[in-house]
Parts: C-alpha cells; structure tokens; sequence
C-alpha cells in the first residue's frame, strides 16, 4: 500500500549544453514523475491553492494544483468522457446535473453535449480556477462556460449540498483528491448530502483516484457511499498521465437497471445524441464495470 505525499519542485536539467526545466511531483513516498516545462504559462497562489499552468513538448498544456498534475491537454478527454456519458447515457434522460469542482471546464462541456440536459449547475470553490482556465486552458472549456444552461457557483460544495434544495438528476464530482481543503467531500457525511440532493432516480458518480497506488481512497469510497446507496461500484478508465494503472470513477444510484442498459439502448442514444467521440462508446461504456480482480478483492 503506498502513502500520499504530496510535493512538487522545479528541477533544473543540463543536457549537452542545454538547460530544461522539470516541474517534478511528489504524489507518493516512492513513486514520483516530472514534466519538462516549455514554457510557463501560469503562475498563482490563491486564497485555497497553488495553481501552475504550463506547456509540455508532448502532453501540451497541463494544469498543476498544490503540486498535483490535474491534467493535460493530451488526454483529458478520456477522463472527463468517462466521468459524463456514462451515467449521462445510463440514465437516458437527465435533465438537471450538478457538477462539483471541474473549474477547468472539460467535464462541463461534455455534460452539456446531451440535448437533453437543461440545466448544469457547477460548484466550484476557487473562482481563480474558472477564470484562468477560460484565458490559458481554453481548448478544455470550448466555451461552455457561455452557454445559457449553466449555474455557476463560486462557493465550498460541502456547505452548498448540506443546504440544497433542488434535486437533480446526475452529480458528478470532480475533485482533487481527498486531501486538505478536499478531504471532507469523501466523507460519509458529504455522500448523504449527494443522496439528499439527488432524485429518486438519480445517479451519483465521482472520481477516485489510482486504486494500486491509493488503495485507502478506493476503499474508504466505497464504504462510505454504501451507507446511503443500494447500487454502489466502480467502473474505471486509463488516464496516461494519471500514473499507476487503471483510475476508478465511484458509481452509487438505488437502481441496479442503470448498470445494465443494453448495448441496443446504448447505440441507440447515443446516436440520437449526434454526439463525436475520442474515447467513449457503447462497448467501452460496458466494459468499464468488469473490474479487475484486484479491485474486487479490495472490496471485499
């Protein structure tokens, strides 16, 4: 089992004659990566993190929170695909999703590709996040941030659901991981404000990190959303730049029929949908629930 250690630090390379900057983090006590740095694109500490934006030979743009990679333009769209369409496409019909965190807008511009849905309300905590991502990130947005279905709230999502009164009908959360200012949206506490909030037939999913690296985060998800949730897995996706294998995105709805929408079904929405795909389709969105047998073995 590996522990978290969370650090990040400028390197300064010299290969023959020539000086490259790494931007090295530290996410666990025995296994680290760095990044080379083109070009810094971005530099802030704000009143909740320390934000870095800079641009990699071959990842292209990456985003650095307090030291952790976020993502990289290179293949962001696997992560934020799998985090939307799945239970956007599973349910069928979701018109009202909140999304948390996600300041850099890539889950919500996938979210809003279904005609379906009418209202996206985001929660995001940092407004710095939003606002440098649409200047520096905005191939991730694509301009979602101007659609007219959005709710923007600048605001901590744990004091925004314990007070919610809407339901809706997908939550995504898309958080950091449960570290400092994040760690209380892991919490028993946080999941039953997400069943508060969501309709009878509502589905609820989140990510949880690197399940060979971070097996407590895995695990303790998984506890913690069965005390509110009759139907509660993972279903997972491989993120390159996320290292350690597959990532498990946190699955929890009180309908098994959701876990079992047929490929028929599947196809059949999604080309009503006239949605172009990178990663996602109907096959990938199936096979994403057979978990590997270590996973299950942690769940046991």
């Amino acid at each position: 089992m590996k522990k978290l250690f969370i650090g990040c630090a400028s390197l300064l390379l010299t290969v023959q004659g020539f000086t490259t900057t790494r931007l090295h983090e530290e996410l666990y006590t025995d296994w680290a990566q760095s990044l080379t740095v083109s070009e810094m694109i971005y530099e802030k500490k704000t009143d909740h993190q320390d934000l870095k934006i800079f641009d990699n030979p071959d990842f292209g743009r990456v985003l650095f929170l307090d030291g952790i990679l976020q993502l990289t333009a290179y293949d962001e769209f696997m992560y934020h695909e799998m985090l939307s369409h799945v239970p956007l496409f599973a349910h069928g019909n979701a018109k009202r999703v909140l999304i948390i965190g996600g300041g850099d807008g890539g889950l919500l511009r996938e979210v809003l590709k279904h005609p379906e849905v009418e209202k996206a309300t985001m929660v995001e905590i940092d407004a710095s996040v939003v606002d440098m991502s649409k200047e520096y990130l905005p191939m991730l947005s694509q301009g979602a941030f101007d659609d007219p279905r959005v709710d923007l709230v600048i605001m901590d999502a744990f004091d925004f659901l314990q007070n919610c009164v809407e339901k809706y009908d997908v939550i995504i959360a898309d958080t950091t991981d449960p570290i400092g200012p994040a760690e209380k949206l892991y919490t028993t506490d946080f999941y039953g404000f997400c069943k508060k909030c969501l309709a009878e037939d509502g589905i609820f999913v989140n990510q949880n990190g690197v399940p060979t690296l971070q097996v407590d985060e895995a695990v303790d998800s998984y506890v913690r959303r069965s005390e509110h949730f009759d139907e509660v897995t993972y279903y997972v996706v491989p993120v390159p730049t996320y290292i350690g294998g597959f990532m498990t995105l946190g699955w929890a709805t009180n309908h098994s029929s959701y876990q079992n929408v047929s490929l028929e079904e599947l196809n059949q929405r999604i080309e009503e949908s006239k949605i172009v795909f990178k990663y996602y389709n109907g096959k990938i969105h199936q096979a994403s629930f057979a978990l590997p047998e270590y996973i299950l073995r942690l769940l046991k």
